[in-house]
Formats: C-alpha cells, structure tokens, sequence
C-alpha cells in the first residue's frame, strides 16, 4: 500500500548524487515551467537533472540550470534548447525562505527528484548542506553494513 507521501507520484528522475553529497535538511515541491514538447519529452522518460543546479535570481526567482530534457523526437521546430534554463514556480514566502537559509555558511538549494503528481511535472528540491569526506565514507559504511544485514536475514529466512 502507498504511502501518503508518495501517492499518485510517478518518479522520472531522481539525483542519488545530491544525497552522497549533501546533509538535505529541508524538502520543498516546486513545478516547472515547461514548453509542450518537454513536457511530452519528460513523459517518455527522457529527463536528467544529474548536472542541474537550483539559483534564486536577482528579481527573486527560482531558476534550474542544467537540467537536461532530450529534445522530443516528433517535436521538430517547437523543440527548445534541452540545457535551456527553466523557471521554477514557487510561493515568494518559500523563495525568500529558501534564499535566506542558503545565504548560511554551507547551505546550498539541490534538485533531488522530477515525477508527475497528478498529470503535472513537479521537481522536490532539497536544502543542502555540504558532506566533508569522512561523513561520505561514513555513510557508505553504513549503507554496506546494513546491505549485509539484510543479506544474512534472507540466508537464515531459506
């Protein structure tokens, strides 16, 4: 049974890197704006936000760069630039919250996952704190560890 959380969620493409690399301490849904063509284009699967990186604009906006959504293959002349920068649509009391938690030392905005919710693209972007290098090794020990767990408790299940 689905959690509420994650009902009626078609996940896309998610950014594994964002959770190696940073602490996420804040999680916020924010659409995209899209062109016709993308939004077929995202349909198909065809949609990377490894590279993308999230920026608050000098007039208050949020912005995602380097999102890459391969251009649709029956799209011809209403395609757009596939690393064009997109307009994030957010509540302005979220932006300005966002924006004064990244001017802290460390803080950084992160695209973490694209999905349909409810026939509609949405992009979760997380508040990121830097990891140092102990904390990656760290956390790779821990996922290995419980890896293992796992693994025994289904040799001993047989």
């Amino acid at each position: 049974m689905p959690s509420k959380k994650n009902e009626g969620k078609k996940l896309i493409s998610n950014n594994k890197k964002a959770w190696h690399d940073y602490f996420i301490e804040e999680e916020l849904e924010v659409g995209i704006s899209l062109a016709g063509t993308e939004v077929k284009s995202i349909r198909m699967g065809k949609c990377s936000i490894k590279e993308a990186y999230v920026q608050v604009t000098a007039n208050g906006e949020l912005i995602i760069e380097g999102m890459n959504i391969t251009p649709y293959e029956k799209g011809n002349i209403f395609n757009k630039d596939p690393l064009r920068t997109k307009k994030l649509l957010a509540h302005k009391k979220e932006i300005n919250k966002l924006l004064g938690q990244s001017k802290e030392k460390g803080y950084t905005i992160v695209p973490l996952e694209v999905y349909f919710k409810q026939g509609k693209v949405k992009l979760l972007i997380g508040l990121g704190r830097g990891k140092k290098l102990y904390d990656k090794r760290d956390s790779i020990a821990k996922r290995d560890m419980k890896r293992e767990a796992e693994r025994e408790f289904r040799v001993s299940m047989k």
